[in-house]
């Protein structure tokens, strides 16, 4: 899977992208990502990327051209992708739309929306879809987009084990959105014992077990 990252702030990427289950993904080369800082596409070398909505309103938007100049050189280099934008009014992310993303051989252009949006044209202009992770609203699109990158990534093959997988995606279509309690070492902690049950052995005593407690 190889992403690219259309941000104007792409150094908040690469510190939790090159740890754990992130970082062993890419070696692995079960995935890549771009970084593309969208000032490097702005008009005249202005840098600037924001403008005054017409007809007023408070904050800025992203202009269209250099997120249309960028998309463009994209899709001439890399082919047809399909693009993401992530923003309380799209469709909420929900474990089920993650597993349909999560596909080994696709490629993605994430875009991350800063300010008070982005210009509404590039939705005619390209064939975009909108993501929200929550009703409420972030500075910008990055911490959104690492929310997807993180619930996909761990998705592909051989990333994470398969019976964890397995389980996880089980529980959600059981709409078993939380779990049994879990314990480790050491047995006795200040007085608190892990459940005898989980330490007999007995396999079918102890599904019983997480079934009774999951809540």
């Amino acid at each position: 899977m190889h992403l690219h990252i259309i941000s104007i702030f792409p150094n908040l990427f690469e510190p939790y992208l090159s740890t754990s289950i992130m970082k062993r993904a890419q070696e692995k080369g079960l995935f890549e990502y771009t970084l593309h800082n969208l000032a490097d596409w702005t008009v005249r070398n202005t840098r600037r990327v924001d403008d005054r909505p017409y007809g007023g309103g408070p904050g800025t938007l992203l202009m269209v051209e250099p997120i249309y100049n960028l998309i463009t050189d994209i899709e001439e280099k890399y082919g047809k992708q399909s693009i993401i934008y992530f923003c309380p009014q799209g469709e909420r992310m929900t474990q089920e739309i993650v597993e349909i993303f999560a596909k080994p051989d696709d490629s993605y252009i994430l875009l991350c929306g800063h300010y008070e949006g982005v210009d509404e044209r590039i939705f005619s202009l390209f064939p975009i879809q909108k993501i929200s992770i929550g009703d409420f609203v972030l500075t910008g699109g990055e911490l959104a987009s690492l929310v997807w990158i993180d619930a996909v990534v761990r998705l592909l093959p051989w990333v994470i084990q398969s019976d964890s997988r397995e389980e996880e995606s089980f529980s959600m279509k059981l709409n078993r959105k939380k779990e049994y309690p879990q314990y480790t070492r050491p047995h006795d902690f200040r007085g608190y014992v892990v459940p005898g049950v989980l330490e007999s052995g007995d396999m079918k005593a102890i599904e019983t077990w997480k079934n009774q407690h999951t809540s």
